[in-house]
């Protein structure tokens, strides 16, 4: 167990347990767990939960949002539940939900495994590209050869790889799935059988988009010429189709010769049907699909770039871009290079541009701590956490950098900006960019987009967002001389006895930021919560830790005892209330052993917060110093 082995045991409890975990895969801050019953997870704990930074549900999947070590924790969780790396080897793994959800469930499943080696050899491929621009070497000698195939080896070969990758989705032998990927890039099916240097026997289709030449036969059936080295929807539609045929063989052989005859039955029905049938017919899709996105691409290249750069964060956020990684592989295997999807480069930046402007901006010490290593991982391409950890719960710099986005991304639309090999990320996705001939064109457009998008989002960041604490002052100001009559005064009680504490002041970040909502802390002096206003119990964690009430007059609470102490389990703790208990304030609510929680070392600091504050016009503290029960602590305007 490594350094976050009791992270993974919370996160694996509070999903429900190892019996409610099908399958579990990470992609670059996402746990991506597939459960049987998502019900059975308690969001709020794992939304608490130090080490943790959001809990999103997309795509039939439970994901927990981690940050940039989750393969650290991917490592310390898989061991828990008894499952191998990236499989899926519980029996009722089949996809769930909507077919849209079972897409991006079953792409995002077989693409995960390989992207960071992805990145990786992109990035080679990148830079050797580069350093013969820059005329460091030739593209004749030894060194070019050799870093060449390491840049070059998964993307001729990726058959190979996403036929065991999906082999490992559609619960088909990983073995059998890696073999079909082979025979789709076998040298001689490839290159003598399918397009051999002789006349063609005849063409299929002629006068189409699908116009096919053949070579050959298989037993009087025409096999249409095609490569299939490089591609990525033909292998995965047949290793599903195989994974169907091993089910049904592995019902009629028997137990005695199931090894070898079920692969080999298996492989005798795919694979000729795969090649007479499935591929071609994925390939001629593919075709389709690229011909309509690019026909809607030639209406106006600045809005369908504009659109992409608008709407790519909204799609990671849940999990949706997955949708869209076919198209980007599929453009670039094809066609030589990407101009359809990659108008999302813009994004990285905007993100990158807004959370600078917010570091240099803010007097807010944790949001500053936060804001400068979340610019520097949007830089190299990962900006999940600078979404979920800033721009989110800031909103208003959210919007900033979706419209700076739209901005960069309408730009690259209209000149065309092309990515010509796929891997890298952020910065180390330029020489990517490289035009195949040398010319430095094309980079010298990706370099303009990123150095407009960058400036369009720091700057306007630095005009329109305001701390939350100088919103507060302006809004205040500004209600002062409102009608009171119009605005509506609502005060929250102290349920604690105990010392104020500004919010953005506590140990935990996720508290302190105000994504949970605005309210103020309290360090307490005895072990006893009671009401703060009049209302209903509207969840009570059953570790005892957290209660959500809501008031009579329509604010919505959360009280958080203590920090980390949902790993106590209910220990320390005891209820007065249960779920849906009408309560009047200044009523005992929840007693817990003060000298316990401070004996195993948690920090008792008590968060207070109006979780629906985004309906009101303001939530400010009232209270500084020590606080009784029944002292007004909160004031909330509307």
């Amino acid at each position: 167990m490594g350094k976050y082995g009791e992270l993974a045991k919370e996160v694996v409890k509070q999903v429900g347990g190892k019996e409610n975990v099908i399958s579990l895969t990470h992609c670059i801050t996402r746990l991506r767990f597939k459960l049987k019953d998502e019900s059975k997870a308690n969001d709020e704990v794992l939304k608490n939960m130090s080490g943790v930074v959001t809990v999103m549900k997309s795509g039939g999947q439970y994901q927990v949002v981690i940050g940039n070590h989750v393969p650290e924790v991917y490592a310390d969780v898989m061991p828990l539940l008894g499952l191998e790396e990236g499989s899926a080897n519980r029996e009722d793994d089949t996809p769930k939900g909507s077919l849209f959800n079972q897409a991006i469930d079953v792409i995002s499943g077989i693409f995960q495994p390989i992207l960071g080696i992805m990145a990786a050899c992109g990035m080679v491929k990148g830079l050797n590209a580069l350093f013969v621009a820059l005329g460091l070497y030739t593209d004749a000698g030894g060194g070019y050869l050799i870093l060449n195939a390491i840049g070059d080896g998964l993307f001729h070969f990726m058959p190979l790889f996403l036929g065991y990758t999906a082999a490992k989705k559609f619960n088909l032998k990983p073995m059998i799935g890696l073999v079909i990927g082979a025979i789709m890039c076998y040298p001689t099916v490839q290159n003598s059988t399918l397009s051999a240097g002789t006349e063609a026997l005849y063409t299929l289709f002629s006068g189409t988009m699908f116009e096919s030449a053949v070579y050959t036969e298989f037993f009087g059936i025409p096999l249409i010429a095609m490569d299939y080295t490089g591609t990525v929807i033909p292998v995965i539609f047949v290793v599903y189709f195989a994974s169907k045929c091993e089910k049904f063989f592995s019902k009629f052989i028997p137990d005695l010769v199931k090894f070898f005859f079920v692969p080999m039955l298996t492989l005798f029905v795919a694979i000729p049907v795969g090649f007479l049938v499935i591929g071609p017919v994925a390939t001629f899709g593919s075709a389709i699909i690229a011909e309509v996105v690019i026909s809607v691409r030639n209406f106006s290249p600045m809005l369908a770039g504009a659109i992409v750069g608008l709407t790519w964060q909204i799609l990671v956020i849940f999990g949706l871009h997955w949708g869209f990684i076919p198209v980007y592989i599929n453009n670039i295997m094809t066609n030589g290079y990407d101009n359809v999807m990659m108008p999302f480069f813009a994004c990285t930046f905007a993100t990158s541009a807004v959370v600078l402007a917010i570091f240099f901006k803010t007097k807010n010490k944790q949001l500053k701590e936060m804001a400068f290593p979340n610019f520097i991982s949007g830089i190299f391409g990962v900006t999940e956490p600078a979404i979920y950890g800033i721009l989110l719960p800031l909103k208003k710099p959210f919007i900033i950098s979706c419209i700076a986005g739209g901005i960069g991304g309408g730009f690259y639309g209209a000149f065309n900006f092309r990515k010509f090999m796929m891997g890298g990320m952020g910065i180390f996705e330029f020489p990517a960019m490289i035009e195949p001939d040398g010319s430095l064109g094309n980079l010298m457009v990706a370099v303009a987009g990123v150095g407009i998008t960058m400036v369009i989002a720091f700057v306007a960041t630095m005009l329109l967002y305001k701390e939350p604490e100088e919103q507060a002052e302006a809004e205040t100001k500004t209600l002062e001389k409102t009608d009171n009559n119009i605005v509506k005064k609502i005060k929250i009680a102290s349920p604690l006895k105990g010392k104020v504490i500004k919010l953005a002041d506590m140990k935990d970040e996720a508290f302190a930021s105000g994504v949970l909502g605005k309210g103020a802390a309290i360090v307490p002096e005895e072990g006893k919560v009671y009401a703060p206003a009049d209302g209903e119990i509207t969840a009570l964690f059953p570790t005892l830790h957290a209660m959500g009430i809501k008031t009579d007059e329509g604010a919505e609470l959360l009280i958080h005892i203590g920090l980390d102490t949902v790993q106590l389990n209910g220990e320390g703790f005891e209820a007065h209330i249960k779920d849906g208990d009408r309560i009047q304030k200044g009523q005992l609510l929840i007693s817990f052993d003060k000298a316990l929680l401070e004996s195993k070392g948690y920090c008792l600091e008590t968060p207070v917060l109006v979780t629906n504050s985004e309906e009101y016009l303001e939530v400010a503290e009232m209270a500084e110093g020590n606080v009784m029960p029944g002292d007004d602590l909160l004031k909330v305007l509307r």
